[in-house]
């Protein structure tokens, strides 16, 4: 079977086509996985609430049923589905950016355009997700009968509370999502390239699709990894500030540190393990969804070249 040989000219054509498979790539993955994080914002905010994560998957399915372990898929597939159009889409513009500005050093420098580039994308991105994101853990950790459960209901409540009630998790949400994207795309791209040059040694465009994606998926899962372990605290710190009801005179600052002093160092690394299952599947998935996607529309898989 022959190789794929996407046609990669970096016009605008080719950027939305990344937009939208982002889209796809990060809306469906972290809608999958909802099971997962709800489990683990849960225990960020009560740590004793369940033993660990089977006990807390069974637990939520007896009490609720299998609807009960999707509760706030809606904000999460919205939200996502936005960041995934900032965060990939963007990043192929700003890796173009950082390659025209680097000129003839652009292969010497190439991990560090992979950074930036990835760092500028999540900017615009987290922007776009905040709002839900923070929805969609009030949804998911507020005590029965306080906050609404639905999509719609969840929305008008928090819009109540201005545009603090969405936004005041923006900056920890950024120093959660920034590093992690750097890890992600910088990790993963040069795994890729490790890949090709050490394990798959012919030219890349001799492999098949399926290989390919195969190649993908697996350096996606081993970034996933490392973005867990970087990003976690700052995770920790979003879902106990959007769990809060906003009193609109606080600001983020003191909020922060007011966390910070009741659950200390050692809090901030709780749903560790829940999370590093998590992302590391949801990272190569969101790989893998997100080659397919460009393979399909006549583009080729990222990185290796």
């Amino acid at each position: 079977m022959g190789g794929v040989k996407g046609d990669d000219k970096h016009d605008s054509s080719y950027y939305f086509k990344c937009m939208i498979g982002g889209i796809f790539a990060c809306g469906l993955t972290h809608a999958a996985v909802t099971p997962l994080d709800l489990v683990k914002c849960r225990k960020q905010i009560d740590p004793t609430i369940y033993k660990s994560l089977g006990q807390g998957i069974s637990t939520i399915r007896a009490q609720s049923g299998v609807s009960g372990l999707f509760l706030g898929w809606q904000p999460t597939l919205i939200g996502y589905s936005m960041q995934g159009f900032g965060k990939f889409g963007f990043y192929e513009i700003f890796k173009d950016v950082y390659k025209n500005m680097f000129g003839a050093k652009a292969e010497k420098y190439k991990t560090i355009g992979f950074l930036l580039s990835s760092a500028c994308a999540e900017v615009i991105a987290d922007v776009l997700l905040c709002p839900m994101e923070s929805l969609k853990v009030r949804i998911q950790t507020s005590k029965p009968g306080i906050f609404p459960s639905e999509l719609g209901p969840g929305f008008r409540e928090i819009s109540k509370e201005g545009v603090n009630g969405f936004y005041k998790g923006l900056v920890p949400l950024m120093a959660r999502q920034v590093p992690y994207t750097m890890v992600k795309f910088g990790a993963f791209e040069n795994t890729v390239m490790f890949c090709y040059r050490n394990i798959w040694t012919k030219p890349k465009n001799e492999y098949s699709k399926a290989t390919q994606l195969t190649i993908t998926f697996l350096s996606g899962y081993f970034a996933g990894i490392f973005c867990a372990v970087v990003s976690h605290p700052a995770d920790t710190m979003v879902s106990k500030l959007n769990n809060a009801k906003s009193d609109g005179t606080s600001s983020t600052g003191a909020a922060v540190r007011k966390i910070y002093s009741d659950i200390g160092f050692a809090g901030l690394w709780r749903g560790l393990s829940t999370r590093i299952l998590m992302v590391g599947t949801l990272t190569g998935l969101q790989w893998w969804i997100y080659d397919s996607f460009k393979t399909l529309v006549g583009l080729q898989t990222t990185g290796g070249k």
